[in-house]
């Protein structure tokens, strides 16, 4: 299934009807891209990633910046890239599923056939489903049953290890969108039993709402999201914020995640992997329209990660959009989900001494474990990475604000909210809390 093509191919690289570029993959498996001339001449130009820096013009990208850009806009897992090959009767390769899915991906990005013409991106065709519909397609993205009929119907790309769906919510329903109309939500499903100690993550779709109404308590920009129930599958809606709407249409919104922008494959997104670490996303970050803010807001992010025992904080789950003329800035947050219901002693739970956060603070030596990481950690980070003799006063207003976040979000759960979710997070946090408040700052 995962055989080199016996020549080379091509596929279109478009952003809301303008002709980025064309990426060609050989007989031998390597890829190029290259920005097409109109796009290097249009008002609206920008990099496709921070990687394929504009500054090259024509010539052909021909290293591994271009695999690894296209191959992150895929899902990491394996397993569930195996599904998607065989629900689309597809090899494995990333051009390969691209060429089947990649007409939405995340970001901007549409991807066609080389010779098509623009896509009619300026209308919204789509066809309403009820719940019934929304529950067969979920029934599809967990199984590998056949697309719908229509070639121009579903093709979604989606990033991340979850098993999900992409509808478009038009004129108060939810819609299948057709040609070059976007999906404007993510519907995640449950992950249910997770790693080597089989963790029960049924309540997955719980954990990350709770996650991120902390993060919005502890005024943090998140993407916005709700639970809902399809007939027998519980999910995670999450309004996607890289889609805009203009009156008669919707437009796709360009951004990267950080593996994408630093030219780093997903498989090595873990910083333990080889991947992106703090100081080298603070780094890109010294470039953002509001580089101070932005960077003291992903470094606050870690901080509240380790408070949330959050551990997939990799590079994949942080991006930035990009703007005309080469700007960009941080997006919001997503994909944040606690460990502490999961943590523990006993079968089916995981050693809190051996959870690790995925990217590392640093004193003397680099911390990963939730256990080993102080105070002066996060102080020493900081000053290491020039935000400031003063993240003490971060520290100490998220301290204080703890006790508060934590009554306003316990006192809005929805009735019936599961207490193994909400309880050890909310204590796990309080214990935290109390941890970082007794510990000296140096």
């Amino acid at each position: 299934m995962a055989g080199r093509p016996s020549r080379s191919k091509a596929l279109g690289v478009w952003m809301n009807g303008e002709r980025v570029g064309k990426w060609t993959t050989g007989p031998s498996g390597a890829d190029t891209f290259a920005y097409d001339p109109s796009w290097l001449d249009s008002p609206r130009r920008r990099p496709l990633s921070l990687s394929l820096p504009l500054e090259q013009g024509e010539t052909p990208f021909r290293d591994e910046r271009v695999s690894s850009y296209f191959e992150n806009l895929l899902p990491d897992s394996e397993a569930i890239r195996k599904r998607v090959a065989e629900r689309y009767g597809v090899a494995t390769r990333t051009f390969t599923l691209l060429e089947a899915i990649g007409r939405d991906c995340v970001g901007a990005v549409q991807l066609l056939p080389a010779a098509s013409p623009p896509p009619k991106v300026r209308t919204i065709d789509a066809t309403a489903i009820d719940e019934g519909g929304v529950e067969a397609l979920l029934d599809q993205v967990i199984g590998s049953a056949s697309p719908p009929d229509d070639p121009d119907g579903l093709r979604i790309s989606l990033a991340g290890a979850q098993e999900k769906a992409a509808l478009l919510w038009h004129e108060g329903c939810w819609c299948i969108p057709h040609g070059a109309t976007p999906t404007t939500h993510i519907l995640k499903l449950p992950l249910g039993r997770v790693g080597a100690v089989q963790a029960d993550l049924s309540t997955s779709v719980e954990n990350e709402w709770l996650c991120s109404r902390l993060l919005f308590a502890f005024d943090m920009e998140v993407a916005d999201c709700s639970i809902a129930r399809f007939g027998r599958h519980k999910v995670l809606v999450v309004e996607r914020f890289d889609r805009r709407r203009f009156g008669t249409w919707w437009a796709r919104l360009p951004q990267e995640d950080f593996c994408q922008a630093l030219g780093c494959p997903p498989g090595r997104k873990y910083e333990a992997h080889g991947g992106p670490g703090i100081a080298m996303i603070l780094d890109v970050l010294r470039g953002s329209q509001r580089s101070e803010v932005d960077r003291r807001r992903f470094f606050k992010a870690q901080l509240l990660f380790w408070l949330l025992a959050a551990p997939d904080g990799h590079a994949k789950n942080f991006s930035i959009r990009l703007e005309a003329g080469g700007h960009f800035h941080l997006t919001p947050f997503y994909d944040v989900m606690s460990a502490w219901p999961i943590l523990g002693v006993g079968p089916n739970l995981f050693d809190p001494r051996r959870l690790k956060l995925a990217m590392a603070v640093s004193g003397k030596s680099r911390h990963h474990r939730l256990t080993e990481i102080r105070r002066r950690h996060w102080n020493e980070t900081a000053k290491r990475n020039a935000l400031g003799q003063d993240f003490e006063l971060t520290i100490n207003e998220v301290l204080a604000a703890v006790p508060g976040v934590i009554a306003k979000v316990g006192a809005r759960l929805p009735p019936g909210f599961p207490a193994m979710v909400s309880d050890p997070v909310f204590h796990g946090i309080e214990s935290q809390a109390a941890r970082l408040a007794a510990m000296p700052p140096v």
